[in-house]
């Protein structure tokens, strides 16, 4: 019996890589039960997903302490479930952090309302880690959102599916225009490696350009302030002439809170380079 358990938010394409999981277990002649929550895309939720597989599977939840792997789209999503990972289990962890608007009571350090990504959390934990910005490599590769397709390669070099496998199961599942660029991100992730924790240090993020282009209209902002306190990633400044600005333009992820909330449309955010629509996307 084999118990995996993915965790992230929602977005991320958790369930899709979920759905990958089972049919290749179907695939090599397994029972196969899962059980997920979901629907979570547009309200910054959590979702996870219970995967078992084995000759018989009479329940498709996964208790604490009982999961073989556990791969964590999110740095604190990996944190909060870690618990359901029985002693030497494996660990897949995307280091990046997605912060909830509602985490933001200090939004300019993240400090009081979110953890920060320590891997000394880690320490105590006895099984192989495979702890890596899959956000980053995924957008070198292409897209960002090819992340999810990633850590699923890491994974599956722990399970006893052939890689064949994996790569005829994938192009069911994705858009057709995505299937290279996941099977790319498939084998990025099964040339990764498991290290002892705190062996490498992926924690600290390389500088990164900009990806969406703020657009502000001096003219129209009345200074109201709004789309200051709620950007999550605390892109935006209230200058002294009472004028919005963009002061962290290379952190901003494109969720239109700003341009959404703003009562004089004084602001637009639009990208600067499409990229491929992958992941969980229809």
């Amino acid at each position: 019996m084999r118990n995996i358990l993915l965790v992230g938010v929602g977005g991320q394409g958790v369930v899709l890589a979920s759905n990958i999981l089972g049919e290749v277990a179907v695939c090599a002649g397994w029972d196969v039960k899962k059980s997920e929550v979901h629907g979570m895309a547009k309200r910054g939720g959590i979702v996870f997903s219970h995967v078992r597989f084995g000759p018989e599977v009479h329940s498709p939840m996964i208790a604490a302490g009982e999961a073989d792997a556990l791969v964590a789209f999110e740095w604190a999503e990996g944190v909060r479930w870690l618990p359901y990972l029985r002693p030497g289990g494996l660990l897949v962890v995307d280091t990046a952090q997605i912060v909830p608007p509602a985490a933001q009571q200090d939004h300019r350090t993240w400090q009081r309302a979110y953890p920060r990504r320590d891997p000394e959390v880690l320490r105590g934990h006895a099984g192989p880690v495979v702890a890596v910005d899959a956000r980053r490599m995924a957008q070198e590769l292409g897209s960002v959102h090819v992340a999810n397709t990633l850590l699923l390669g890491a994974l599956s070099l722990w399970l006893e599916f052939p890689p064949e496998t994996w790569e005829e199961v994938i192009p069911r599942h994705v858009p057709p225009r995505t299937v290279d660029v996941n099977l790319r991100a498939f084998r990025t992730g099964r040339a990764l490696e498991a290290a002892p924790v705190l062996a490498v240090d992926p924690w600290e993020a390389p500088p990164r350009a900009p990806r969406y282009a703020i657009d502000i209209t001096p003219g129209w902002c009345k200074g109201c302030d709004i789309c200051v306190r709620l950007c999550p990633e605390g892109v935006l400044e209230l200058g002294g002439d009472r004028v919005v600005r963009a002061v962290a333009p290379e952190a901003c992820t494109g969720c239109q809170l700003c341009e959404w909330l703003c009562p004089d449309f004084a602001i637009a955010i639009r990208p600067l380079a499409a990229e491929a629509a992958v992941g969980d996307l229809p």
